[in-house]
């Protein structure tokens, strides 16, 4: 974090600042059905507003493809954005516009704006300079607090960056510091939990994680291919053959830096894809051939929640199995259960993210749990698989710069 300029309330008093944030809440019926991320975002600025900040919000929302639609107006979050902050919140119906530009002037102290959505504009998904310095017109001072946008090169996430003073604001500090203990410097032993139906989709983060922690558990679909590449009957169950080469290689650069790869020993096999299939818990060895894989049985729960005792460090991506049917949600529940309490018996620092492992936290109970639950999905998986993300790194640049 030391080379990044975090935005603090003594800063952030009597200016006008423009704010990144990520408000793409679900909205059903013209109102926002979960208000996560709002509530997040309006925890970290509210003490700005409160040390006199006068704040103007941009944030995309939906994929409207650079076009003015109405379908993808940011107006309904408005009324969720005012009950997490606890006041009135201004409204501007363009971004970029003359009217938008008075508006964010005439913003007196503790007041704040929201402006229409940014992807109205083909220029901010393109990155487009000009675009990005009517943005700078907001603000005299620039705050991303968009995590989960930073793996995006846009207008509002990079080159706005170039133009103001550039501070990462109070949610987008705290992943960072969530991120970085996890994945940098984690107390030991470390253990990831990687899930999902695909490993050809967690290729770079399979291959990053196995150097940095001490054993990585490999669940949902992906384990199947693993099964497959040791020799391990699967019946028809989701798998990609064309990847077990890639799993070999895994396991070689696992051995290499002494990380161990952790599979199921007993899964639950299912006849039909639905809930409440006929099933059957058999080992590894035992799945018919006319059945599926659905989730990992529970002498594997029980093995991993041991490795779980024994851990510092859990980081968690992706569900143990088809987590969104019962009775095939069992291991991501049990697990995420067992992870939840060793956390808050103080034992373990639990850090998770990625959409569905979110949902699999909110199934289990236990999101609130957690050390760090990150809402961030591709710019999460990125983070994982080493990657620099452009929005953090325009930040760094800027804050260089202004060390120079």
């Amino acid at each position: 974090m030391s080379d990044l300029n975090v935005i603090t309330p003594s800063t952030a008093a009597g200016q006008r600042l423009v704010v990144r944030a990520d408000l793409n809440a679900p909205v059903q019926d013209g109102k926002v059905s979960d208000a996560t991320r709002i509530e997040r975002f309006a925890k970290g600025i509210k003490p700005l507003l409160d040390a006199g900040a006068k704040i103007t919000v941009l944030s995309h929302f939906g994929r409207p493809k650079g076009q003015r639609n109405m379908d993808f107006t940011i107006a309904p979050i408005k009324p969720a954005l005012e009950a997490a902050l606890g006041q009135t919140v201004q409204f501007a119906d363009d971004c970029i516009s003359a009217a938008a530009v008075a508006a964010s002037e005439n913003l007196g102290e503790g007041e704040i704006l929201l402006c229409e959505n940014l992807r109205f504009y083909p220029g901010e998904e393109a990155n487009d300079p000009d675009f990005a310095k009517s943005l700078a017109r907001l603000g005299d001072i620039y705050v991303n607090d968009a995590f989960s946008t930073a793996h995006r090169a846009h207008a509002s996430t990079a080159a706005i960056a170039d133009l103001l003073p550039a501070y990462a604001g109070p949610l987008m500090a705290e992943e960072i510091k969530a991120m970085t203990a996890a994945l940098e410097d984690p107390k030991r032993p470390a253990i990831a939990v990687v899930g999902g139906a695909k490993v050809s989709s967690k290729i770079a983060v399979l291959k990053n994680l196995v150097g940095k922690v001490d054993a990585v558990v490999v669940g949902g679909g992906m384990a199947n291919t693993f099964m497959l590449a040791d020799g391990h009957p699967i019946g028809k169950s989701l798998s990609e053959p064309d990847q077990v080469p890639t799993v070999h290689e895994i396991r070689e650069l696992a051995a290499k830096s002494g990380c161990r790869i952790i599979l199921p020993v007993d899964v639950v096999c299912a006849y039909d894809f639905a809930p409440n299939a006929k099933n059957v818990t058999t080992d590894i060895d035992g799945c018919p051939a006319d059945a599926m894989i659905l989730d990992a049985g529970p002498k594997s729960v029980e093995m991993i929640g041991k490795e779980f005792e024994g851990a510092k460090t859990i980081l968690w991506n992706g569900p143990m199995g088809a987590f969104e049917m019962e009775p095939f949600d069992m291991a991501t529940v049990a697990l995420a259960r067992k992870a939840a309490e060793l956390t808050k018996a103080g034992t373990l620092a639990s850090i998770a993210g990625g959409g569905d492992t979110v949902a699999a936290l909110n199934v289990a109970g236990v999101a609130g749990d957690f050390t760090y639950v990150s809402t961030a999905g591709g710019a999460f998986l990125e983070w994982l698989e080493g990657k620099e993300l452009p929005g953090i790194a325009a930040l760094r640049r800027a804050a260089a710069a202004n060390k120079g």
